[in-house]
């Protein structure tokens, strides 16, 4: 790996601990029904070319899903964030002060509305890329 991968790796995670990288993975092994139908929507730069992580640690937190070229983060909302609404706002506050844009959809959303839920990650992350001439003349 050379040496400039190494510092884009470290940039990706926003100086997260050993300790944060590490339950990102474990979460990665144990994500939601909803995570994974989002996941298997997103994997492979199925959202206009760019590639998302599931589970990237930022700092002292894990993003359920990230995407570095648009400086955006992804978060799946289930029944755990119910009685979590300042911590869960005080955090996106957080992370929008870095320059991510976050996301959030419900669980509901994922299930029933997935097709919307793609198209507000795809329109959003339209607005923070800078596309190539290519897909620039398909829209």
């Amino acid at each position: 790996m050379s040496h400039s991968r190494l510092v884009n790796v470290s940039n990706h995670c926003h100086g997260a601990s050993m300790n944060i990288k590490s339950k990102a993975k474990q979460l990665r092994k144990t994500m939601t029904k909803q995570e994974i139908i989002l996941w298997n929507c997103l994997k492979k730069e199925k959202i206009i070319g760019l590639h998302f992580r599931r589970q990237h640690p930022f700092g002292i937190y894990i993003l359920d899903f990230y995407c570095f070229k648009a400086e955006l983060g992804v978060e799946v909302d289930g029944d755990i964030h119910l009685g979590r609404k300042e911590f869960d706002m005080e955090r996106t506050e957080y992370l929008e002060s870095t320059g991510l844009k976050v996301l959030r959809f419900k669980n509901e959303d994922i299930e029933t509305r997935l097709d919307w839920v793609l198209d507000e990650i795809t329109k959003i992350s339209l607005k923070r890329v800078s596309l190539p001439t290519s897909l620039n003349k398909s829209k």
